[in-house]
């Protein structure tokens, strides 16, 4: 797909000038000699998912430049056609008018040029004032050097955009070493934005030594690209920032704003994904313009005492503005927790999360996210439980759902808490305190929950469920997703995951709500201010072999005060 000729040249010109930007997403480490190999993947798959979204086989990693053009939603993402390992990797591309269903469409890129003939990674889309979008994605050169490329839709008035067309220009931002940037640590540039100096500007993840770069580049007409003489933010000791994501949030409403929104009505988010721990950090703080400087706001960090959009198996996340709906929504790809051999077996390794919409929350503090509405067309069959005390040491069966594909939706109320665990200062990381603290551990005021994809007689099950803590000045709750026994394979990751939940169990219920979807446990708490997605294989609790239980595995009562869960269909994917 190389262009040469002068008159292609000057009309994208002519439409960069006059248009606006792109979006794009991620990467991984570059190996020429991985070796892959296809396969089909059989009839049988009791870990596919039926409503998360997947390709039909084969490996996907990052969510790539999602947005919506002429009222249809396009996600593009890492995929190796090749295989269900990583590499030989290109965009493909899908499309849906609801975020559920999706139709699938033909690669839109792939390697045919100098600048990403070894590799065309992760990048955003820039929706242009005009309407118009644009995609800056990390391609890899003959080098191996990671460079930055400029692509358009070839047919603007194709909805599908099921053509791409890239710049001669390209590569249009560089390594070199004038510009002291490492040429193996420059990649997955940012959805850009537009400042009222009439000037674009994007952020790359980078890295210095151990030091994380969110560098800054800005350009006139989205071609020629000028680095600035320092990065928009930077912090020592976490190394290589990818998927760097910045955005602005509204400080007095859940409504999303577009990209480029500026001024005292907003703050700003600077999401990036530690390429060492393979964890995501958000902070919330101050873009000053007149500098081009991101300042977080004191005590937001980008480290184990930060904040997540995800406690468990979420990486390599991209958001977008949906001007449909004015809502910011949220993208992130789960990988596998099972070994690559497995993943050979089944014929296909990732998924992507379901889309969540993201806000600000009422404090300021953090980010706020939950399902997208449109996932509740697929809720079908509804058991409810009645408000009811849920003595310590009982479970109940939830029956009359399809406990392997199921939305459920619980409160809980605990009223003794004088009777709470003392936290001990030391325990400040909730994924170790989870693990210690696990759902077989009795507590006083937990662990209480909800048992999922879980077998007769309990051999397998995946534990979602709170602690309650009596700290130094107010009591502190736990979430945990615990999977230490959700399969008899051996074989898989069954890590346990936990997060400190700002809710006030005095004035508050505990609100749970978790997506089960064959291997995939997400769960909200709290109104979704912490998350946890889970990747979990049962061999005994599959499709109807598979239950769901309300538990409580602590000394004191809690009561249950509403509960729904919802069968769900499958969605049409791909």
């Amino acid at each position: 797909m190389a262009i040469s000729s002068a008159w292609l040249f000057f009309f994208l010109c002519s439409l960069f000038l006059s248009h606006g930007v792109l979006e794009l997403e991620a990467s991984h480490h570059f190996d020429p000699n991985l070796q892959v190999s296809s396969t089909t993947p059989p009839e049988y798959q009791p870990h596919r998912t039926s409503y998360h979204f997947q390709p039909p086989k084969n490996w996907i990693n990052d969510p790539n430049g999602p947005m919506v053009y002429k009222g249809i939603y396009h996600l593009m993402y890492q995929y190796n056609p090749e295989g269900t390992a990583w590499g030989n990797i290109v965009w493909a591309h899908s499309t849906s008018t609801d975020l559920v269903n999706w139709t699938p469409h033909d690669p839109i890129i792939y390697p045919s040029q100098p600048s990403d003939i070894n590799g065309c990674w992760s990048g955003s889309t820039t929706i242009m004032p005009s309407g118009t979008p644009v995609i800056l994605y990390t391609g890899i050169n003959p080098k191996q050097e990671q460079v930055q490329n400029l692509a358009m839709p070839k047919n603007l008035s194709d909805p599908y955009l099921t053509e791409w067309v890239k710049s001669p220009k390209n590569p249009v931002m560089s390594p070199s070493p004038e510009n002291h940037i490492n040429a193996s640590s420059f990649r997955d540039p940012s959805t850009a934005w537009l400042g009222p100096d009439g000037t674009w500007r994007v952020v790359i993840g980078s890295k210095t030594d151990r030091r994380g770069l969110a560098i800054l580049y800005s350009s006139k007409d989205f071609v020629t690209w000028i680095l600035s003489q320092h990065p928009l933010h930077s912090v020592e000791g976490n190394g290589m920032w990818e998927c760097p994501d910045f955005f602005p949030v509204s400080i007095d409403s859940n409504r999303g704003v577009d990209t480029s929104t500026l001024g005292p009505k907003v703050k700003h988010v600077l999401k990036v994904s530690l390429d060492d721990t393979k964890y995501e950090y958000y902070t919330i703080g101050t873009y000053d313009l007149d500098k081009d400087i991101y300042v977080p706001n004191i005590g937001s960090v980008e480290s184990d005492l930060g904040l997540r959009y995800d406690y468990g198996k979420f990486y390599a996340s991209k958001t977008f503005f949906d001007s449909l709906k004015n809502r910011r929504i949220l993208w992130g790809w789960l990988n596998e927790s099972s070994i690559p051999d497995d993943d050979r077996k089944k014929g296909w390794a990732g998924v992507q999360a379901i889309p969540r919409t993201l806000w600000l929350d009422k404090s300021g503090k953090q980010l706020v996210q939950w399902p997208i509405t449109e996932i509740e067309m697929l809720r079908g069959q509804q058991v409810n439980l009645p408000q009811q005390v849920l003595k310590g040491g009982l479970a109940l069966e939830v029956s009359g759902v399809t406990a392997a594909q199921a939305d459920v939706v619980i409160s809980f109320k605990a009223s003794d808490l004088e009777k709470a665990e003392v936290l001990d200062p030391s325990w400040t990381n909730p994924q170790v305190l989870c693990k210690q603290k696990s759902a077989s551990v009795k507590g006083s005021l937990g662990p209480f929950g909800l048992l999922v994809l879980a077998s007769k007689g309990l051999q397998e099950f995946t534990a979602v469920f709170y602690r309650i803590f009596k700290g130094q000045n107010k009591y502190v709750v736990l979430m945990c997703s615990d999977q230490s026994r959700s399969s008899l394979n051996d074989s898989t990751d069954k890590a346990n995951y936990g997060a400190f939940l700002d809710v006030d169990p005095v004035h508050e219920e505990l609100s749970l709500r978790s997506l089960i979807d064959h291997s995939i446990v997400e769960s909200f708490g709290g109104g979704g201010k912490s998350v946890i997605a889970a990747r979990v294989y049962p061999t005994l609790a599959i499709d109807g072999q598979a239950q769901l239980q309300v538990f409580n595995n602590g000394t004191e009562n809690v009561q249950i005060t509403s509960m729904s869960a919802w069968s769900m269909k499958k969605a049409l994917i791909n």
